[in-house]
């Protein structure tokens, strides 16, 4: 047995516990984790609920990514060796002690950066690169805007959109998220909560548009920033924080020759892992030597599991939520 936040039924987050859990055995081509830090995601907060697109059999521990050390592989395991410093996709399950991980969503960790920052990495920087590279096609040049630009993934497209060479507009809903994505790299600020959206986006592209839009937020944000798309434009859909799946007008995308392109990194990353190992060992680089600084805003107990769910499901963070295990 060992120590885990337990999901008995879904229900609402106040119901998780902090108890006990089988222990996992390595399956073959799996590694076991002994779990340092992880990293906190809306689609946890979602999955314990039973509101997310998939939903686990209870009981189970939540927890979509992991950094630690490799306690035991299984048969067929090539990659990895135990003691290994690793980051891992793990699903669920990284809210606990140990966590059971395939080999091909397991990442080697260089010596240089800590459990915490890694732990915080995968989803929202994997998700981010993923979308704005193999999905959006973004080029050098282009212009990207960001809606909830200070969130978990917002903050990351900011940065990485940045790193790429784009013209970065930040949306957010406080002077302090715009704040935060200014220091993140984004040339440009708009402050939903008091402007016009489409108004804003016009002025500052001199009427053209901004050629792709990175849109986490969903509700009635999607089709206003679908608007705001130049000729030939790119809507990536990354999930619906605002809490209300939109309905996209085909006929605005018709008339601009625009797409709406669909981004869900972790499904992508099952089907075919290999593209993905690239994209994360280019974002370990990119952090090593300082281009990307991921922004951590607070480190739970795993004890506090559940305040740090809280905390995100009330769309209060600014940058990364991690869960300690020490």
């Amino acid at each position: 047995m060992m120590k885990a936040v337990v999901c008995e039924a879904f229900a609402p987050l106040t119901d998780l516990k902090i108890g006990e859990f089988d222990s996992p055995l390595p399956a073959p081509g799996s590694l076991i984790v002994n779990v340092c830090a992880a990293g906190v995601n809306f689609p946890d907060v979602l999955i314990v609920q039973g509101k997310y697109q998939t939903k686990p059999i209870t009981p189970f521990v939540p927890g979509c990514e992991a950094a630690g050390v490799v306690k035991a592989v299984g048969e067929g395991v090539t990659r990895f060796k135990t003691g290994d410093r690793v980051v891992a996709f793990t699903g669920i399950g990284a809210f606990a002690a140990e966590t059971m991980v395939s080999q091909d969503h397991a990442y080697l960790l260089p010596e240089g950066i800590e459990f915490e920052t890694a732990a915080g990495v995968l989803i929202t920087y994997g998700t981010s690169y993923h979308a704005l590279k193999d999905r959006g096609a973004l080029k050098p040049g282009e212009t990207l805007l960001v809606l909830g630009a200070a969130g978990g993934v917002g903050l990351t497209a900011v940065e990485l959109g940045a790193r790429m060479g784009a013209r970065v507009i930040a949306a957010a809903s406080s002077p302090e998220k715009l704040a935060l994505a200014s220091r993140h790299g984004a040339h440009e600020l708009i402050d939903y909560s008091k402007e016009d959206l489409r108004e804003r986006v016009k002025a500052i592209t001199g009427g053209k548009g901004v050629d792709v839009v990175y849109d986490p937020v969903g509700g009635e944000m999607s089709p206003a920033a679908l608007k705001t798309l130049s000729w030939g434009g790119r809507l990536l859909v990354i999930g619906f924080a605002n809490g209300t799946i939109p309905s996209i007008p085909a006929n605005l995308l018709l008339l601009k020759s625009a797409s709406a392109v669909g981004v869900l990194w972790g499904n992508s990353l099952r089907a075919d892992p290999a593209p993905h190992a690239a994209n994360i060992d280019q974002i370990l680089r990119w952090i090593l030597d300082g281009s990307l600084k991921p922004e951590i805003e607070a480190c739970f107990p795993m004890e506090r599991a559940i305040e740090a769910l809280q905390h995100l499901e009330g769309r209060q963070a600014k940058g990364k939520i991690i869960l300690t295990m020490a």
